[in-house]
């Protein structure tokens, strides 16, 4: 008969605030990563520091902000007002403390929780805030959310302002590393949201004059239909156009200057008042889907008092805005049903490429729905769950993606290779789908090959995104080929697909790259697995004379029991990141099109030789 435990006041255990940040850095940061997604935890505790800036920005205090990044340090000066003098200590490590409690003092700020910068604090493993305000500074340097200096004032001739010096600790967030696209988009976004500042990063200058039509101008790849529409209101501010070349919506979404990847209530409500206010202007009962495909938008509202779904602010969820307790529905609406709706009456011209793109979206829409319904009927009947796709118990559970919950998946050439991720992995979050040979080069091809071809009807299915992102069935899609020319051969047909029909999933930093070691260097005692030459070398001079060296050839090489330590915790991902100044069709062109002098040159150029390793090997 078992016992039940006894439960007593000695059970009842209270940590003290930074304890409780490094025991559930989740509930303060997100996930913990290492750098390879956008949202890991490294580039939130940068966020959550640059915000601190912003909102002095946002108050009217200081034009400029200093980022610079050095040997894992990350140094952030603002020249806002300081923090008081008498609570920079505070301020940094005190649980619900700070400037955001008083409306006054920061309207319309990003965060009010008053949490960023301790967390940021207890997951340092050197944490130094300095604030200068009216000829004196105060100096606090912390370890771990440590005090270990408390500086007395002192005089000084720097402008006021913060200064923030951290680097992340390297116990929690485990052999990460910063990828500089991420930190540029980031970067850029605050100089697009904060027209009149001037970011200065590592000594490359960020700022923007017109805003979100910047940001447009910056992330739209190929022809667009007319020059983007650019509003803006008090509160408010919207850019937009529509793609000549992109088969889904795409959205940029802020509040307050955070950018919401997973949107939230002014995404819908932007998306409803496009349509109603289109509907009205035309007098006609279009599809919704008809009216917003190949849509490219950036909405950005400001907010008193935001509720966001979680700490790391990435999808809205309330719907009250102050001034006038107004929703945030019926403030989006207005301006929409205003503004845009006057803009096509000064813009005919533009109104009727409107139309035009609209009724050529209905006929594709209607010759595509016989097609649709086959394919739909087709993947059920070819029992899609079972044969191409091995689904994570997430799935299985529930259709949708709970959004808190991390989820990845696969995909793989070949039997042999599925089957040793598909017995390793983690059956809760990972799912598998096992393509059959190489994927078409859809290159240049219209949407219809999406339903006609088996392999890419089976896989838009499986990730669900053949209405869009909003109900992605995955976090993280990951390529897993072999590193051979055949492998790279199908991530770049895969990545053709993708980039083609749905650009929005690499955009939005939802792919990746599966990096799986080249050389397992090993003697009687200890086994190392290598990703590189250089990882090799430095193998064999740290296991001693002679180990046994394999090289691996392929994922199909590596056995169930060797895989496991890949795709773990210790899972090596490569994002796939595009160039914000890339052209996507002259990148598949370029690729994927006919074969041109120009890219065999490339090829000669960059061809990869092993000839030399294979020789070392063999010795």
């Amino acid at each position: 008969m078992a016992v039940t435990p006894k439960y007593t006041e000695d059970d009842i255990k209270s940590l003290e605030w930074k304890e409780h940040i490094r025991t559930r850095p989740g509930m303060y940061i997100g996930k913990l990563g290492d750098g390879s997604a956008f949202d890991d935890g490294i580039y939130v505790l940068l966020k959550e520091v640059m915000d601190n800036s912003i909102d002095e920005f946002m108050m009217g205090a200081g034009k400029k902000i200093d980022i610079t990044l050095k040997d894992g340090v990350v140094t952030i000066r603002d020249y806002g007002r300081g923090i008081p003098l008498g609570k920079v200590v505070e301020v940094v490590s005190k649980m619900n403390t700070g400037g955001k409690y008083d409306s006054e003092a920061f309207k319309k700020s990003i965060g009010l929780n008053g949490v960023g910068t301790k967390a940021v604090n207890a997951l340092s493993i050197s944490f130094k805030v300095t604030a200068y305000r009216e000829g004196q500074a105060k100096t606090a340097e912390f370890s771990k959310g440590e005090l270990i200096r408390d500086a007395k004032l002192v005089k000084t001739d720097e402008a006021n302002g913060t200064l923030v010096e951290f680097k992340p600790d390297d116990t929690i967030f485990k052999k990460y590393h910063y990828v500089h696209e991420y930190l540029d988009r980031m970067v850029w976004n605050y100089a697009y949201l904060n027209t009149g500042l001037t970011l200065t990063f590592n000594g490359n200058q960020y700022k923007s004059d017109n805003g979100l039509k910047d940001l447009l101008e910056k992330n739209i790849s190929g022809e667009i239909l007319y020059p983007i529409c650019h509003l803006k209101g008090e509160d408010i501010e919207i850019a937009m156009t529509h793609s000549n070349e992109h088969f889904s919506e795409e959205y940029y979404t802020y509040v307050n200057g955070q950018y919401t990847t997973q949107g939230g209530t002014h995404q819908g409500a932007f998306r409803e008042a496009i349509v109603k206010t289109v509907r009205e202007f035309f007098k006609k009962e279009f599809e919704p889907t008809d009216i917003r495909k190949s849509i490219i938008a950036a909405v950005a509202v400001k907010v008193q008092e935001p509720v966001f779904e979680s700490q790391t602010k990435t999808k809205l969820g309330s719907n009250e805005i102050v001034p006038g307790g107004q929703s945030i529905r019926a403030f989006i609406g207005d301006f929409v049903k205003e503004q845009f709706d006057n803009y096509l009456h000064k813009n005919p011209d533009v109104a009727n490429i409107i139309l035009q793109k609209i009724q050529t979206n209905e006929r594709e829409r209607k010759d595509l729905a016989g097609i649709q319904k086959l394919a739909r009927e087709r993947a059920k009947k070819s029992s899609l769950h079972n044969r191409k796709l091995r689904d994570c118990r997430v799935h299985l559970d529930d259709r949708k993606n709970p959004r808190h919950v991390e989820t990845t998946l696969f995909i793989c050439e070949g039997d042999s290779a599925s089957g040793s991720i598909t017995k390793t992995r983690d059956v809760n979050t990972q799912a598998v789908f096992s393509l059959k040979g190489k994927p078409l080069n859809c290159f240049g091809l219209g949407k219809k090959v999406v339903y006609e071809n088996e392999e890419f009807n089976l896989l838009q299915a499986a990730l669900n995104i053949e209405e869009g992102l909003d109900d992605l069935r995955y976090n993280n899609v990951v390529i897993a080929t072999d590193a051979d020319v055949d492998g790279m051969h199908i991530r770049l047909l895969l990545l053709t697909f993708f980039l083609q029909f749905f650009p929005d999933l690499v955009k939005n930093n939802h792919v990746y790259i599966l990096q799986t070691p080249l050389f397992r260097v090993r003697n009687k005692k200890e086994t190392a697995y290598c990703y590189s030459d250089e990882e090799r070398k430095a193998a064999i001079a740290k296991l001693g004379p002679k180990p046994e060296i394999t090289r691996f050839k392929g994922l199909g090489e590596i056995s169930p029991d060797e895989f496991k330590h890949f795709i773990g915790k210790d899972i090596r991902l490569e994002p796939v990141v595009l160039d914000q100044r890339a052209s996507i069709q002259e990148l598949l062109s370029y690729y994927m099109g006919k074969n041109t002098q120009e890219r065999q040159e490339f090829i000669i150029d960059n061809l990869h030789v092993e000839k030399d390793v294979e020789e070392e090997l063999i010795k």
